[in-house]
């Protein structure tokens, strides 16, 4: 009797964790060619080097963005980024969506949260937190821009896990958690959408690049 109590137990522990995993990762980045990808707004550049994307920025070009043509709700999302030189912000874009030309956006203006990247200095920086890009209200995170980390490490490959569910993203850079944002409001109007590397316009500055690899996609009921 007891041996059945337990076993019950242990069944009802085990559903929540059921629901949340839907499938294994899938890789969606081949590490040889940029399938599967299409480029949005700005004219950076975007080549596959040693088996990783390395995007460089152009002067006086918009934001750019590589965007993956499936999109994605509820999902797990890992990725080794580096930062080759500290003068350049990027980010990643989750459940991001294009404005059309005709509503007024030049190149189809790319919007949604963004996974920030930046350098760390000896501030330390505000990578893994959540900005709203052309979203209109600046960073989705709370209190950002008096909170600096220093898990991400200037020059080194850096991993990144985003778990996004419903009105939760949470994020870690280096296995150290650094956001947790739940926010109805915020997230209602980006329920599902690309994910994009973002290299952020210079001006007349760089050129600067970045690189990721390691890009990986788990599905989440």
């Amino acid at each position: 009797m007891k041996k059945s109590i337990a076993m019950a137990a242990l069944g009802l522990l085990a559903l929540p964790l059921a629901a949340f995993s839907a499938g294994d990762a899938v890789s969606i980045f081949d590490g040889k060619t940029l399938n599967g990808w299409t480029q949005k707004n700005g004219t950076a550049t975007y080549v596959v080097k040693d088996g990783a994307i390395l995007g460089t920025t152009v002067k006086d070009s918009p934001n750019s963005f590589l965007c993956s043509d499936k999109e994605y709700g509820n999902f797990e999302l890992e990725f080794d980024v580096k930062l080759n030189d500290s003068g350049l912000n990027s980010g990643v874009q989750i459940r991001s969506q294009t404005k059309a030309p005709e509503d007024g956006a030049k190149y189809g203006r790319v919007h949604g949260p963004q996974v920030e990247i930046e350098a760390s200095g000896a501030d330390g920086t505000q990578s893994g937190l959540i900005y709203g890009e052309a979203c209109g209200g600046g960073w989705m995170s709370k209190d950002a821009e008096a909170r600096h980390y220093k898990a991400f490490k200037d020059g080194e490959w850096n991993h990144y896990r985003v778990v996004a569910n419903g009105a939760r993203i949470q994020t870690w850079i280096n296995g150290e958690a650094i956001e947790d944002l739940t926010d109805e409001a915020k997230f209602k109007s980006h329920p599902k959408g690309f994910i994009g590397l973002q290299v952020h316009g210079v001006g007349d500055r760089g050129p600067f690049s970045v690189m990721w690899k390691n890009i990986t996609v788990k599905e989440l009921d």
